[in-house]
């Protein structure tokens, strides 16, 4: 996954005037305590972030 394909999955479960909002807030425990940009800029790679943010996010399966 690449992270412009992350950023069109969080507009899509977030809406795209708060997707970023919430990546550079919400702190998750699954990423070492960091927010999903955090975790990001750290070099995580988007698809481990994509699946921690699905999980707290509880979306549905279809949307892994």
């Amino acid at each position: 996954m690449r992270h412009t394909e992350f950023w069109s999955r969080m507009d899509d479960a977030l809406g795209p005037s708060y997707a970023r909002s919430w990546a550079d807030m919400y702190v998750i425990g699954d990423l070492g305590g960091r927010t999903a940009s955090e975790a990001l800029a750290a070099g995580v790679p988007p698809k481990e972030v994509w699946e921690s943010v699905w999980r707290v996010l509880e979306l549905p399966a279809t949307k892994r």
